[in-house]
């Protein structure tokens, strides 16, 4: 997208001109495969004053349950990214697409466990308008998380897995005991790192994951062992050992 909206805010520029410059290896060592089909689909990275939107998925759902993400899903038969990202962020959490100025898009990432090839859509939220939780069996909460809390030190964390994934993470929600980590975490932490926004921090400490997060890769280590298989881990996330 070579065309910013007139509008866009000037600390929202650095954010345009990385989106147009980091490649998906930037991101992610797994790109989507040219030799198999994917299923597709989008993200809404939202940006307002300062913050980015996130969701914290319904604690109850089978896939991925409790964790932090961006507004997104599958795209539709004759939909764009774009389109896509702003329908899924209105079902879910009522995000009015009119108040949005879509102003880049990064790399599709590829999920293998899912087989999602996935569009990271960048919008400036230039009207924001009342939100809700629109779909309750999707959606547990709703997070707006400045810029400034996501990036303080004392909010980075590393995140263990049972399944023996390492990876950064960060402490959001209004006692800081929410974990966003994996996919979205990924993403977070590359694509500011990569526009020099992120500090580094060391040793940050380590959290194991609350046992409603663990309910799908329980399921699935059960399932394994009851088929005498090897189950994977199951998660959706940017890097295996990091």
């Amino acid at each position: 997208m070579s065309d910013l909206p007139a509008d866009l805010p000037d600390w929202l520029h650095p954010v345009a001109a990385g989106a147009r410059a980091i490649q998906g290896s930037d991101l992610t060592a797994f790109l989507p495969p040219k030799d198999r089909p994917v299923r597709r689909g989008a993200v809404l990275m939202l940006f307002g004053d300062h913050d980015v939107l996130l969701t914290e998925r319904a604690h109850d759902m089978r896939s991925h349950p409790g964790q932090v993400s961006f507004p997104g899903g599958s795209i539709d038969p004759g939909e764009s990214v774009v389109e896509a990202a702003l329908r899924e962020a209105d079902e879910e959490i009522g995000v009015d697409p009119a108040g949005v100025e879509v102003f880049g898009t990064l790399p599709e990432l590829w999920l293998p466990p899912s087989n999602f090839a996935v569009t990271p859509v960048l919008g400036w939220w230039r009207d924001p308008a009342p939100i809700r939780v629109a779909s309750p069996e999707e959606v547990h909460a709703i997070h707006r998380v400045t810029l400034e809390e996501l990036f303080a030190p004392e909010h980075r964390i590393q995140v263990r897995h049972p399944g023996g994934w390492m990876g950064p993470g960060f402490l959001i929600g209004p006692d800081k005991d929410v974990i966003l980590w994996g996919f979205t975490g990924g993403i977070l932490t590359r694509f500011f790192d990569f526009l020099g926004w992120l500090p580094p921090v060391t040793d940050p400490p380590v959290h194991d994951l609350p046992d409603y997060m663990l309910a799908e890769h329980v399921r699935r280590t059960a399932a394994a062992a009851a088929a005498d298989e090897d189950a994977g881990d199951g998660m959706d996330i940017l890097e295996p050992n990091e």
